[in-house]
């Protein structure tokens, strides 16, 4: 049997904490759901997720569809689209199957990569790698998920660059109607006339356009993440803020400056799988506090004060009487109110 490979190259980096991570999660089951009911997927179609942030890892090896179960997605720190290609193409070198004078191998194979935000590391020698040994042999579609990716870069790795504009609950149902779409389209096409080429579907009806390769790239400075830890549970969370609240599908009645960053949520992780996905770099991009509008509740142990800074630069959660002990340093105090001029508090890259 010819298998039609088909792969999903996920960014988890800390900005896709929260609401991205669960519509990708949900995107997964419903495009899973209803290529199952597909005749001609179902023949033909074998399915992976890669995730990746700092580093990668494989969330689900490809799998014939009956077979397939989607994945919960963990978060990790940093976003290094140069081990997430390195990783990508050393599994294709591991599984995909090559056409020999025997035997016919695999069809081309599809990739959808979803990223939103700007690489943390540098790509060059990965890309390079992609377009001298891969490009022709797959077709790539690469996906910025919201206005924050470089679209530049992704011009690099194939003509097939998108944007997703809008990233509310809608638009993201809509996309994966769309991912759905290109995968039956694919594979009619394999079973009827044995071709191989990627046909996408239109892109009129949802927030989804096409990039040009030359655009120009755009910082990676609409998100603000940085992560504590609960004071009752010492469990790590994530806090988010961002820009651009519309385009989450949040409505912003802050009236703070648009060069703030407003709350979006505090989110728990699971440490090991943060750490596992994390590259470990030393880099540490501040922002003050300042910037930063709005206070969130512990998500771990409902504490008021999600977003406390210890003397030795951490965050941490405390309750309403404002005893605190510092779950990083063990330092202890009572609560007060911060310089004027606020403080620089360590992001995460992500």
């Amino acid at each position: 049997m010819r298998r039609l490979p088909v792969y999903f190259l996920i960014d988890v980096s800390e900005s896709m904490v929260g609401e991205p991570i669960k519509q990708v999660e949900d995107g997964m089951r419903s495009i899973i759901q209803e290529l199952r009911s597909d005749p001609y997927a179902l023949e033909t179609v074998f399915a992976s997720v890669l995730a990746f942030a700092g580093k990668a890892k494989v969330l689900s090896p490809l799998t014939e569809l009956y077979k397939f179960y989607p994945p919960i997605f963990p978060v990790g720190g940093g976003t290094s689209l140069g081990n997430a290609l390195n990783f990508l193409m050393d599994d294709l070198d591991r599984n995909i199957r090559k056409t020999t004078a025997e035997v016919k191998g695999d069809w081309k194979p599809i990739i959808f990569l979803f990223t939103d935000g700007v690489p943390t590391d540098d790509p060059s020698k990965a890309i390079d790698r992609w377009n001298r040994n891969y490009r022709h042999g797959c077709s790539l579609i690469a996906v910025s998920l919201g206005n924050n990716a470089d679209t530049a870069l992704l011009g690099r790795l194939t003509e097939n660059v998108l944007r997703l504009s809008k990233t509310d609950p809608h638009s993201f149902s809509e996309f994966f109607r769309w991912v759905t779409a290109s995968v039956k389209t694919s594979s009619v096409s394999v079973c009827e006339s044995s071709n191989d080429e990627i046909r996408l579907p239109s892109t009129g009806s949802i927030n989804l356009e096409k990039v040009s390769p030359a655009e120009s790239a755009r910082p990676d400075e609409n998100f603000a993440v940085v992560i504590g830890k609960c004071q009752t549970t010492g469990k790590p969370y994530l806090i988010k803020y961002a820009k651009r609240l519309s385009e989450l599908g949040i409505e912003d009645s802050s009236g703070a400056s648009p060069d703030d960053y407003k709350l979006v949520g505090a989110y728990p992780i699971d440490e090991a799988s943060y750490n596992e996905l994390s590259d470990g770099s030393l880099e540490s991009p501040k922002v003050n506090t300042m910037s930063l509008i709005g206070q969130p509740a512990c998500p771990c142990c409902g504490n008021q004060y999600g977003f406390v800074v210890c003397q030795c630069g951490h965050i941490f959660c405390a309750g309403r009487d404002g005893r605190c002990k510092c779950p990083w340093c063990g330092m202890e105090g009572e609560l007060s109110d911060g310089p004027a001029g606020g403080m620089d508090v360590t992001r995460t890259r992500g």
